[in-house]
């Protein structure tokens, strides 16, 4: 039976490169989520306001913006080995810049070196997607994709128990009014040893990455490059002239926004509604990436009867549901129900991109490429989301942004099928057959 599962899954020859690329997803998962709890980390560690720290996730997801479209050059233009490498550099790079960050307790140079890390990842992403897909027979690249996927929350998952036991545990009770009474010595005394709590896992993880990269480049791997000629000028003009694939870009800004907004902003909203410190509300945010993964694999068994189309629907309007009482509930109510929008959220990602890809053609990789791009949506949306909480003084208001974007992503669903009209796309559940997901969580 295993026999039978690795000829069918993936080639003999490529089992150890599938398994050294696949253990990419479980560490950009990790990294992602990681960096959602530095935004109640360092609102303590510096007296932060919500939208200072906001910058970020626009460090972070920007920089996703700035390198996907390179990264698929990259990897056009020489191989997806290549494009790993480089990425996998940018990665830990960034993560070791967290020492010296550590060191100079400037919050800028934090910045950067999640811009670095976050750039390393973009390209990751572009590149070990379709990589992974490639390893093996067309007919069951699909299922390959999807096995190296579920991986990711894991990695999630990881990052938050991190994040929980070395960061959020090691931060010093203080509040921001008591330390505004100290002097500048035990303010700067208290400040670099949680600084240096920040800096241990990243500065762990990078040790970790240069081990998996010294194998990346030690082992044979397929040679896998895309010879077809790069004309970036008439692919965008062939995209901009199919309305749902502009469109779907559109919705995935709006949806990687929103659900980094509400992961961002779920510490501290537990923090608001139920007295607790940061610590023990990460336990709510691991209980939400739970919840995300297990209604992944739910949503995905649903595909088989339900369109995918009106999958999206139903969750965004649930969505809509418990985001307002979020707003309006209290306690332990909104709570759950900021729980409950994780698992609405499971589906959007692929769901959202398998609809955007159909009929792009020989376009594939700029196209997925620009789906990549429109995770700048991450970068934008919680500054506004930071503003909104501070102006108000209250976190639950700020939830109005998730609620609008839920809004948008049903519109999308509603009336997007009009659009699939005007193009012969076939059925919605075989092009999301045929085409590669970029991401499990994002």
């Amino acid at each position: 039976m295993a026999k039978d599962f690795r000829s069918s899954m993936i080639k003999s020859a490529n089992l150890w490169p599938f398994i050294l690329i696949t253990s990419l997803f479980f560490f950009w998962g990790l990294a992602n989520n990681m960096t959602d709890t530095l935004l109640a980390a360092f609102k303590r560690i510096m007296s932060m306001t919500d939208f200072q720290t906001s910058w970020i996730q626009l460090a972070f997801y920007g920089s996703y913006f700035c390198l996907a479209l390179p990264a698929a050059i990259i990897i056009k233009k020489y191989t997806y080995k290549s494009g790993v490498l480089l990425g996998l550099g940018l990665f830990i790079l960034g993560a070791l810049l967290f020492y010296p960050a550590s060191q100079s307790m400037d919050y800028a140079h934090f910045l950067i070196a999640l811009f670095i890390l976050a750039g390393g990842l973009s390209i990751l992403e572009t590149a070990a997607n379709p990589f992974v897909f490639a390893m093996g027979s067309e007919e069951t690249g699909t299922r390959r994709l999807n096995l190296a996927q579920s991986f990711n929350p894991i990695g999630s998952m990881t990052g938050v128990l991190l994040s929980k036991l070395f960061i959020l545990s090691q931060l010093n009770k203080a509040s921001a009014e008591e330390r505004a009474d100290m002097t500048a010595e035990q303010l700067q005394t208290i400040q670099s040893d949680e600084l240096s709590s920040v800096m241990g896992p990243y500065v762990g993880v990078a040790v970790v990455l240069v081990l998996l990269g010294i194998l990346i480049k030690t082992t044979k791997m397929p040679e896998m490059k895309d010879e077809g000629r790069l004309d970036l000028g008439a692919t965008f003009k062939r995209l901009l002239k199919k309305p749902t694939y502009v469109w779907s870009v559109i919705a995935q800004f709006i949806y990687v926004g929103v659900q980094i907004c509400v992961w961002s902003f779920t510490i501290r909203y537990v923090m608001e509604q139920l007295s607790l410190n940061e610590d023990d509300s990460s336990n709510y945010y691991l209980v939400s990436l739970i919840l995300f993964a297990s209604c992944r694999f739910i949503f995905t068994g649903l595909m088989k009867y339900i369109r995918p189309r009106i999958l999206l629907l139903f969750s965004a309007i649930a969505a809509v549901a418990f985001t307002l009482i979020v707003i309006y509930g209290s306690g332990h109510l909104g709570v759950y129900a900021l729980i409950g929008i994780s698992g609405c959220m499971s589906l959007m990602f692929p769901t959202i991109y398998g609809l955007g890809m159909r009929g792009v053609g020989k376009d594939t990789k700029i196209a997925g490429s620009g789906m990549i791009m429109a995770i700048l949506g991450g970068a934008i949306l919680p500054v506004f989301q930071g503003q909104m909480s501070d102006s108000t003084q209250s976190i639950s208001l700020s939830f109005y942004i998730p609620l609008f974007c839920f809004a948008f992503i049903a519109l999308y669903a509603l009336f997007g099928a009009k659009l699939d009209k005007s193009a012969d796309y076939g059925t919605e559940n075989e092009v999301l057959e045929k085409e590669p997901l970029t991401k499990a969580v994002i």
